[in-house]
């Protein structure tokens, strides 16, 4: 039972939402805690919230939670004796388990042997085989160069796909359709599973068209103990990240549940495992399955699991590593209902969903009944370029399926989140959504759903959001002034004479800028008369409740909440967020950029420079190569264009909006 002990002050090697659930239950279960952090998160909840917190290092992760040093250091520091990984970061590497127990601390989790037996997926593909368990065809053979890589490929026939052999969450992936396309996505496969995971080792296989993602949940005891704790489905996924996770997974009959529960076990057995894992499964349309990977770790999507289990993942995981057997055997685990998990991430829907960053000007989501919120972040909170962006995890549980559905719609309908841009309105389409409902889908269906959208439910227009930010605003003047305080405000002459504010409107959902122009007069007593587009508007509204506030137009009343980020202003209705930027009446004529440029879509590391100064490049070209948030992203020309300057190196730090590359097209005029 090496690595196996009581112990008594737990370190945490993680941030977030996952750091936080971690020290929940290691409270509950009577441990101290203590808490990492980066310069970045000094101020984070997770570190608020633990015994104690020890500062690693500068904010990018490789100088601060991937440090392995300085996370043994601090765990001599504050004299921790047992340390939980969380996932991502160093939770699946097998030199950080090692380097922990040979440091006198109980890795939570398993051994440093199965976590090497896992962490190639071609060691573990072959382990498999060899135990009977199914696995796509495919080549998987280490140290491979890119010829054979290709030549692999080729032999098995379009469509494969390209994986990272060390890694997970989609980074070092690429789907390949077209041989023309192979010797590039090999290049960028391994380009991000060396930045990802420090291994740019590759593996190729067939690629299994519209399959369905089932995994199952693992968890065995250091005394032989194994058990499964159901399956869940995982195929709501863009860019290989999965989005929506639910258990029981629907439509499966009860033979190929059970087959796919089986062979899960047996990939247990077959590794010895102790502590939670995960056992990953593609579905073909036909009914076939074939194993994926293990993940040697907690996954983000567990809170399913445990809503219809009633069990406590993590507790589990203490227990077991205090050297305590399973409390139960297969026979002993139940499943009640059915649940479902949203992540909701800081993405900009209007640029195809990139992760976006910036502080949180309000966040609050209500919950209701058979609703959970596990989060990193609250008002205030900054969410950065180093770290992965999702915000929180919303989980529902319902007796059925649609039962779930209703609450997790109920609940992402309420949720506020100001400042940035993020998923919610699109998550709201998706459990909306007819097709979803009707039975299970398949990985490319968000692909093929991007049309989506969410109901409007008698939802504000941008009119609407515009009136309340300009009369909130103007209330809250007309409260604190000091001159002439009997003067009506914004009294003139002439009663529209003056426009008096112009707002450029656009749902949080993205999509067209609306120009709103909203003249108004205070009548006293909470009235207003308004005007927008020539339409005269009567208005009611309530006294402001910090940043709240009723407001009735045209006889229907709806609470509104404002939040300032920047120089935007959010407003949310209570179903629908809208965010919203002043039009100064006297604009900055000479601002406009003489030329256009390659432009970072979100703040990032420039990877490569494609181009040189002088060179003509034709539209869709890619310029540049941008990592932001653990993925590359490929910049492209907007048109037929001379290079006229480079304005970065590789290896520079940009912000949203920066000018990489300028470009003058060929006839003079602006790209």
């Amino acid at each position: 039972m090496s690595g196996v002990r009581p112990f008594r002050r737990l370190m945490v090697a993680n941030r977030g939402e996952i750091a936080r659930r971690v020290i929940r239950s290691a409270r509950r279960r009577g441990y101290e805690t203590v808490a990492l952090y980066s310069e970045a998160d000094r101020d984070a909840p997770h570190v608020r919230e633990a015994d104690l917190a020890a500062l690693l290092g500068p904010a990018p992760a490789a100088e601060s939670y991937l440090d392995i040093e300085r996370i043994l250091a601090a765990a001599r520091r504050t004299g921790a004796d047992a340390l939980h990984p969380g996932y991502g970061f160093l939770s699946e590497n097998e030199g950080f388990a090692r380097a922990c127990e040979e440091a006198g601390l109980v890795f939570v989790g398993p051994t440093p042997d199965t976590i090497a037996r896992m962490g190639s997926k071609i060691a573990a593909k072959e382990l498999m085989v060899a135990h009977g368990v199914p696995v796509v065809p495919g080549f998987h053979q280490r140290g491979a160069d890119d010829a054979r890589i290709r030549a692999e490929a080729l032999a098995l026939g379009m469509p494969v796909l390209l994986k990272a052999s060390a890694g997970g969450g989609g980074k070092g992936m690429r789907i390949v359709r077209d041989p023309s396309a192979l010797d590039a996505a090999i290049a960028a496969a391994r380009r991000e599973a060396r930045s990802a995971f420090g291994d740019d080792a590759l593996l190729v296989e067939r690629y299994v068209d519209a399959p369905r993602h089932i995994e199952v949940q693992i968890f065995g005891d250091a005394h032989g103990g194994l058990v499964h704790l159901f399956e869940r489905e995982c195929s709501i996924q863009r860019r290989h990240q999965k989005i929506i996770e639910e258990t029981p997974a629907p439509g499966l009959s009860e033979p190929l549940r059970e087959a796919i529960l089986q062979a899960g076990l047996a990939a247990g057995r077959a590794l010895g495992y102790r502590s939670a894992g995960t056992v990953e499964f593609v579905l073909a349309p036909d009914g076939s399955f074939y194993f994926l990977e293990v993940n040697t770790r907690l996954q983000v999507e567990h809170p399913v699991t445990e809503m219809v289990t009633g069990l406590d993942l993590v507790a589990l995981q203490l227990d077991v590593a205090s050297g305590a057997p399973l409390p139960f055997d297969q026979a002993g685990v139940t499943r009640s209902g059915h649940a479902i998990e949203c992540r909701l991430y800081a993405e900009d829907p209007e640029r195809d969903y990139l992760p976006g960053a910036g502080r949180i000007a309000a966040f609050d989501i209500p919950l209701g009944e058979g609703t959970r919120l596990d989060s990193g972040v609250e008002s205030g909170s900054e969410v950065s370029i180093h770290y992965d962006p999702m915000l929180a995890k919303i989980v529902a549980h319902g007796a059925d399926r649609l039962e779930a559905a209703r609450r997790m719609r109920r609940t992402l309908a309420s949720a506020c989140v100001l400042g940035l841009r993020t998923n919610r309105e699109l998550l709201i389409a998706l459990v909306s959504d007819a097709e979803w409902l009707a039975g299970p889908v398949h990985t490319h269906w968000l692909a093929e759903r991007q049309s989506a959208e969410a109901p409007a439910d008698g939802r504000a227009s941008a009119e609407d959001a515009a009136i309340f930010a300009t009369l909130h605003r103007a209330d809250l003047r007309a409260e604190s002034r000091e001159l002439l305080p009997g003067l009506p405000v914004a009294w003139r002459n002439n009663r529209w004479r003056d426009v008096e504010a112009t707002w450029t409107v656009v749902a949080q959902t993205g999509g067209e800028a609306q120009h709103v122009e909203v003249r108004y007069r205070l009548l006293g007593a909470g009235r207003a008369q308004v005007q927008v587009d020539e339409a005269s508007r009567e208005a009611r509204f309530g006294p402001a409740e910090g940043d709240e506030r009723w407001l009735e137009l045209d006889g229907l009343r709806r609470r509104f909440r404002i939040a300032e980020s920047g120089d935007r202003t959010w407003v949310f209705d209570g179903r629908a967020a809208w965010e919203l930027g002043w039009v100064s009446r006297f604009p900055d004529v000479d601002s406009a950029d003489a030329h256009a440029g390659c432009v970072a879509p979100m703040p990032g590391k420039v990877l490569r420079v494609l181009v040189a100064e002088g060179d003509l490049i034709e539209a869709g070209a890619p310029v540049a190569i941008v990592e932001a948030m653990k993925m590359e992203h490929t910049l492209t020309a907007p048109a037929r264009s001379r290079v006229t300057a480079l304005l970065v190196n590789e290896g520079d730090q940009v912000a949203a909006g920066a000018q990489l590359v300028l470009l003058e097209p060929e006839d003079g005029d602006q790209a």
